[in-house]
């Protein structure tokens, strides 16, 4: 059923195409009533508004503080058509059938580097949550509207019917307490913060609200049997899938949004030009080198097997001649790019599946929180972005590292960050040559490793390991050498490093310890 429009109510905060729907809602015979900064933009494009305090008899005051929450402009949303008709015949209140209303930019404030708390104070809405959800309280006779977004079709409802059918209001509704529940989960986090030292420090509060906007249903989960759907939180980092733009391709599903997050993340991890090649959550190859096309060539050869149908990920632009390569070698599933060469884009074309995707070149660093749910609750943790360089390390060993030594085993030291846990990774010369991934116990992990590197013929004598946490004993030191393993990199910390430390020396192999583990599940 429709419901008839005849009286508007509109204070946003956000004028993106306010003054347009505003035009079709007068076109259309519907009265506006309008507060501020909303009436005087109506106003001076040429539309007839009645300022709210005309309503209610009642200025503005506290500059701007209080102006809509009054009985005349609540009870003309809340009140019920078939049962409080009678008490706003009494009052002279006349029903407001259609709420257009967005909130002040709170989180757009807090986002800024130098906001105070008073500025944060400020910007924190009352009387626009209060309608909004006084109009989506009663949605049965009242339409409410929050995003720009949903104009165009509120409005062509509007003329072709005069108003709004119940389930779109019923839709809107939902959508508004919504946005309210996000708006105080916003508020709330940040008060949080200041409230609370540890808090402020650790990002980690006492109650944890997560809104989350959703940006497309998925195909389904993991598996075929599984639903599932992409959602983004907050204003995502610009070289985030969740701010990736797909230039080509099929629909991401939901194991290519995990792996490109993965893969994204590693290829960061580096100044150089580098190339990341992920499959199953895990980097198969990884390497950096003077030009995207010699890091895809040194990343690829790690693992052949393994990058069919994987994920690639570079921090440059990517070239015709680079994609072609790619293209004609090998099947996969995404491309990310900081940008693509028009000529790369019309070779990639040739494969219209292949999911192109474009990510900004710009960080806004990493100070996330990462959400892993379990049965009956959640575990929330700050992200893994504790970064070593030269400066930091321990030599643990009579035998030091090269300055080449030492240049692959920080190249090594990142990417074990992001190969699953136990971890142990074999580099040289800025590239991977055997990962060992997800296996119980560690000297399991450096057997793949090994065994990943002769599969692909790539030599390991002479190269460096990395580990992402501590060697419990001593058996990982001594394979290493079996392998040819000149110099390890570790966290230290064992009961027992003084026996690793003596294998490391028995064997003429340089150790040394970052003070960090990288465990990740």
């Amino acid at each position: 059923m429709s419901k008839k429009i005849s009286r508007a109510l509109l204070s946003v905060s956000d004028k993106t195409g306010i003054v347009e729907f505003a035009q079709k809602l007068a076109n259309a015979g519907i009265t506006l009533l309008s507060t501020g900064g909303t009436a005087a933009e109506l106003t001076k494009n040429g539309i007839k508004v009645t300022e709210v305090s005309d309503v209610t008899g009642f200025p503005e005051i506290m500059a701007g503080r209080v102006k809509t929450l009054h009985p005349k402009i609540h009870g003309a949303i809340l009140g019920r058509r078939d049962i409080d008709s009678a008490v706003m015949q009494e009052h002279d209140i006349t029903g407001i059938d259609l709420v257009v209303v967005n909130l002040y930019p709170f989180v757009q404030t807090v986002a800024k580097p130098d906001c105070s708390l008073a500025d944060a104070i400020e910007n924190i809405d009352i009387g626009g949550p209060a309608m909004i959800r006084a109009a989506a309280k009663n949605h049965t006779d009242v339409t409410v509207v929050t995003e720009p977004a949903d104009y165009a079709n509120v409005a062509e409802s509007i003329a072709s019917s005069g108003g709004v059918e119940d389930q779109v209001r019923f839709a809107l509704a939902c959508k508004a307490f919504a946005h309210t529940a996000s708006y105080d989960g916003a508020v709330s986090s940040y008060l949080a913060k200041q409230a609370t030292p540890d808090a402020a420090s650790t990002g980690l509060d006492q109650t944890v609200q997560i809104s989350l906007d959703k940006l497309q249903d998925l195909r389904y989960g993991e598996n075929p049997h599984q639903s599932a759907a992409f959602y983004k939180h907050g204003t995502p980092s610009p070289q985030s899938i969740a701010a990736a733009t797909q230039l080509q391709g099929k629909e991401l599903s939901f194991n290519n949004i995990a792996d490109s997050d993965a893969a994204l993340e590693c290829v960061f991890q580096f100044d150089q030009p580098a190339c990341v090649i992920v499959k199953h959550a895990n980097p198969c190859g990884v390497s950096v080198a003077a030009d995207v096309g010699s890091a895809y060539e040194k990343a690829y050869i790690t693992d052949p097997v393994s990058a069919f149908g994987g994920i690639i990920a570079f921090n440059r632009e990517l070239d015709a001649e680079t994609a072609k390569v790619i293209v004609e070698r090998q099947f996969v599933e995404v491309l990310l790019a900081t940008s693509f060469h028009s000529d790369a884009l019309k070779v990639l074309s040739e494969k219209p599946n292949i999911r192109v995707m474009q990510v900004s070149a710009d960080s806004a660093g990493d100070s996330r929180l990462l959400y892993q749910c379990v049965n009956g609750g959640m575990l929330v943790q700050d992200s893994d972005s504790k970064i070593i360089t030269a400066d930091d390390i321990k030599v643990a060993t009579k035998t030091k590292p090269t300055d080449a030594q030492i240049r692959d085993l920080l190249f090594a030291w990142k990417v074990v960050k992001f190969v699953k846990s136990n971890a142990i990774v074999f580099c040289n010369d800025g590239a991977t040559i055997g990962v060992g991934a997800g296996q119980m116990s560690r000297v399991y992990s450096a057997r793949i490793a090994a065994i990943k590197a002769a599969d692909a013929k790539l030599q390991v004598e002479s190269s460096v390991m990395a580990s992402d946490a501590f060697f419990p004993f001593r058996d990982t030191v001594d394979q290493a050498a079996e392998y040819g393993i000149k110099a390890i990199i570790q966290p230290g910390g064992s009961m027992r490093d003084n026996e690793a430390i003596e294998a490391a020396d028995e064997h003429g192999i340089a150790m040394v310890f970052t003070g960090v583990r990288h465990f990740r599940h």
